[in-house]
């Protein structure tokens, strides 16, 4: 009786270290990434807008394959997210002085871009970290990958607590907390590391072996899908404040966060679906609420903008963390970091690269010579393209099928 209360208490014990790593991740992104259109338009450097989103995606490309091969082979993860959570608190802080101090667009795209090459690989490395330690990852991951969006929720929450919408405030305490998820790594147990081969290639080192994941017909589909999903997902971050404030609504960054609590219900009912429901319906579902999320926000009134944020979570959750459980169950141990790598690569790297600049192309677009934006065209263009995205993988991804307590 004793051990079983040991070992329980001991579970809860790990819960809570995997649960405490994604809280203080999200609130250290949320606290950055969402009020960063509002400080750059505040600070004069509104026309850098979407190449300093665009910076994430440029980084994407290189740097979760170089720290996912890392992980994979030469260091323990949690010892490589330890580092790059340092260095991300440092570029950060540096980002943000030099937005205050108006150092230039030119030094404050390079500090950005600093800030995305070391924040890129974070996610997926975290994510590794807590899939090697779940026993059942189709049950056990939504939860805890929940109290990410906690967290996010939370860190935006207090942004527009201290009025700091659009300060540079919000970027010191998002590098604060940065900090503190470099200490907390301290507590985590290091996994093990594979050793790495005797002779690795060049390709090996960087990651760019990963790439034979494409291959496989639907690894390959799931992987595209998560690209083109998020190609008109990056329209939704640097252009949805903007039109809240044309609507009256100050406070933006708490606003945003209203997506992120239907993020936290699906993740919580992810669990239950993976088990009832074939993966491909589950996408289906996650893509079909993407498209709804832009027609309403096409509608132009107050709660349809917010109605259209509160859908974005759920529409993230059912595309984007049920592929990553797709690869967990799918690749080889061995390549699971890789594997979440390349994920960010399509994801934040080809996705967020086209997509931010193409909203940005197509936000000017669709803005009138007076400089009033054209709302019902520029979120009705991206309702258009996610429709696609539903329709490519309704015509290519294929399964296996379904099977008792798997996803197909």
């Amino acid at each position: 009786m004793c051990a079983a209360r040991v070992l329980t208490t001991l579970r809860r014990a790990e819960y809570a270290e995997l649960i405490g790593l994604f809280f203080l991740q999200g609130a250290a992104l949320g606290m950055w990434f969402v009020p960063l259109s509002a400080v750059l338009e505040a600070h004069g450097l509104a026309r850098i807008r979407p190449y300093a989103f665009a910076a994430s995606g440029v980084a994407a490309f290189v740097s979760p394959l170089l720290f996912g091969a890392m992980a994979d082979r030469h260091a323990s993860p949690v010892r490589v997210l330890r580092w790059l959570a340092f260095t991300t608190a440092l570029a950060m802080a540096a980002a943000s002085t030099a937005i205050r101090f108006e150092a230039g667009p030119w030094v404050v795209l390079g500090l950005i871009q600093v800030h995305a090459f070391c924040s890129a690989p974070t996610w997926s490395i975290a994510s590794t970290i807590v899939f090697a330690r779940l026993a059942d990852a189709q049950k056990e991951f939504g939860p805890i990958r929940a109290m990410g969006t906690v967290g996010w929720i939370g860190g935006c929450l207090l942004v527009s607590l201290v009025g700091a919408d659009r300060s540079t405030l919000a970027g010191y305490g998002g590098a604060l907390v940065w900090l503190m998820v470099s200490g907390f790594t301290f507590w985590l147990p290091a996994l093990e590391t594979p050793k790495a081969a005797a002779r690795l290639t060049w390709s090996q080192r960087l990651g760019f072996d990963a790439l034979a994941l494409l291959k496989n017909r639907d690894h390959r589909v799931v992987f595209l899908t998560g690209a083109l999903f998020t190609i008109p997902l990056a329209g939704f971050y640097p252009y949805t404040p903007p039109h809240l404030r044309e609507l009256g609504l100050e406070h933006t960054t708490a606003w945003m966060s209203a997506g992120q609590i239907t993020e936290v219900a699906a993740m919580l009912l992810l669990g239950t679906l993976l088990l009832r429901w074939r993966l491909k319906w589950i996408l289906v579902c996650g893509l079909g609420l993407g498209v709804m999320r832009y027609v309403l926000c096409a509608i132009g009134t107050r709660w349809g903008l917010i109605a259209g944020i509160a859908l974005h979570g759920a529409s993230f959750t059912l595309v984007t963390i049920t592929a990553q459980i797709y690869l967990d169950q799918r690749v080889d141990p061995a390549w699971r970091a890789r594997a979440q790598a390349l994920m960010a690569v399509m994801n934040g790297g080809v996705g967020n690269t086209i997509g931010y600049l193409g909203a940005g192309g197509w936000f000017a677009a669709c803005t009138m010579a007076d400089s009033s934006p054209r709302w019902p065209l520029f979120w009705g263009g991206l309702a258009a393209a996610m429709a696609a995205v539903l329709i490519f993988f309704l015509a290519a991804y294929r399964g296996r099928g379904r099977r008792e307590g798997a996803m197909s």
